[in-house]
């Protein structure tokens, strides 16, 4: 596996986005897919990929817990690519569970009970959601965090035994949202109320001047523990 990463870096190294994508569909077709949140990085890659009519897959993780705002980005979104995002929603037997044993907002008490919420709302379902396939397109990148400064644009998930591809590793903030209004694309407003990035409504608030990207999500819980367990950096 390691040679085969070693290979698609290099192969990759000089080419668009659009040319990426077409290379991994004829590299693994049917077996490519790409998560969305409907984060300002997601929508970019959700144009490229149907502007195009690249035949990847693309889902969400419907956590039941998502912004009001965030539901419609993904309405719009639906509707001005005439497209139907396939969402994976957690299993609710878990979450019954969960909320009778500990209470629904159990992940502000400690960092375990949080960690517990987003592997039945997140990690769970993105394991039935990534099942078969052989490569996972992502919209993170390097500015959003210091464990994301040194990812490379080709990874190997051990935990989901699938490669990564980080197609916007090294856009920076304003080269995306510049992509977004220049070609009219729906993305969240929240993004322009402080929110760069975004997740579960009672997880995320706005992040003040001098914060960092990741400082809004989990506020309560110390910087050093910015992860739900989805992207997993070693």
């Amino acid at each position: 596996m390691e040679i085969e990463i070693a290979t698609l870096l290099t192969e990759i190294e000089k080419l668009t986005e659009k040319e990426i994508l077409e290379l991994l569909i004829k590299r693994y077709p049917h077996k490519v897919v790409f998560s969305t949140s409907f984060g300002m990085e997601d929508q970019v890659i959700t144009d490229f990929i149907l502007k195009n009519k690249i035949p990847v897959e693309i889902f969400t993780l419907d956590t039941g817990r998502l912004f009001y705002e965030t539901y419609t980005t993904w309405e719009n979104t639906n509707e001005y690519y005439h497209t139907e995002i396939t969402p994976y929603y957690p299993d609710a037997k878990a979450i019954e569970r969960y909320v009778k044993d500990n209470g629904v907002n159990a992940f502000y008490n400690s960092v375990p009970l949080r960690q517990a919420c987003c592997h039945i709302r997140k990690v769970e379902p993105l394991k039935r959601a990534l099942a078969g396939n052989k490569v996972w397109i992502t919209g993170l990148r390097a500015e959003q965090s210091a464990n994301r400064e040194q990812m490379k644009m080709v990874e190997w998930d051990e935990t989901n035994h699938i490669i990564k591809v980080h197609l916007l590793l090294h856009w920076r903030t304003e080269q995306v949202l510049s992509f977004l209004r220049k070609n009219g694309i729906p993305y969240n407003p929240l993004h322009d109320k402080g929110y760069p990035s975004i997740g579960c409504a009672p997880c995320t608030r706005a992040i003040r001047e001098g914060e960092d990207f990741r400082d809004g999500r989990w506020w309560w819980e110390s910087k050093t523990n910015k992860e739900c367990g989805l992207h997993i950096h070693k």
